[in-house]
């Protein structure tokens, strides 16, 4: 069954926040090194796909998950980049063209992290990134598992307890979830198969780390 795309009382001041800061948002990431981390991770840790595999990036903002997630891969798979903020989604299509040959394994959507417009057990693996933030987490990870098949993998990349997590916080409107309770839910639906901690040394280990499931 296909959901509707409207946006929830929580999500809707979000998706219009991130419409008028996209730029700075996008060249903040940049800056810090956040898509040479997602590189070196995925270097060490492969996405668990297979040819063909559909994928989905839920809250993609400008792209930066999105790109390290086809530069990893080396083989045709179909991903799905969505995002309730139509700027964000318009850059991300724009970053994705200019930065990849393999424009046509993405396509782009404006839609709602809670009611995602999908089919039940869809598709093969989600990820995604500082969009849990912005929901009440327990809906949140149901509509993520929802759409997942048996078998399947969510990778999120939660933000963890920090003084560079309360500034962001502060400056993009969310609010993070306590590690336990992120441990706790992820484990009513998914197996976790690692935890994983990015270094200090980089910009992106200040704030986030990185939680691999997979769908029981």
């Amino acid at each position: 069954m296909e959901h509707a795309l409207t946006a929830t009382k929580t999500e809707a001041p979000a998706g219009g926040y991130y419409d008028r800061i996209a730029r700075l948002y996008d060249l903040t990431f940049k800056v810090n090194g956040y898509g040479r981390s997602l590189d070196q991770y995925f270097a060490t840790h492969p996405l668990p796909v297979s040819r063909g595999a559909k994928i989905l990036d839920a809250g993609c903002g400008t792209g930066l998950l999105t790109l390290a997630v086809l530069r990893s891969i080396r083989f045709p798979v179909s991903i799905t980049a969505l995002d309730l903020s139509s700027t964000s989604v318009a850059a991300a299509r724009k970053s994705v063209y200019y930065s990849s040959r393999r424009k046509r394994d993405v396509t782009f959507t404006q839609g709602n992290l809670l009611c995602l417009p999908f089919a039940d057990e869809s598709l093969d693996l989600v990820v995604t990134a500082g969009a849990l933030e912005y929901v009440p987490l327990e809906e949140g990870i149901n509509e993520l598992a929802r759409v997942i098949a048996p078998g399947g993998h969510l990778l999120h990349l939660p933000v963890h307890p920090s003084l560079i997590g309360v500034f962001l916080e502060i400056l993009f409107r969310f609010k993070s979830h306590p590690p336990r309770e992120v441990k706790d839910q992820t484990e009513r639906h998914f197996r976790i198969v690692h935890q994983y901690r990015f270094r200090r040394r980089e910009a992106i280990g200040w704030s986030k780390t990185a939680i691999l499931a997979q769908k029981v």
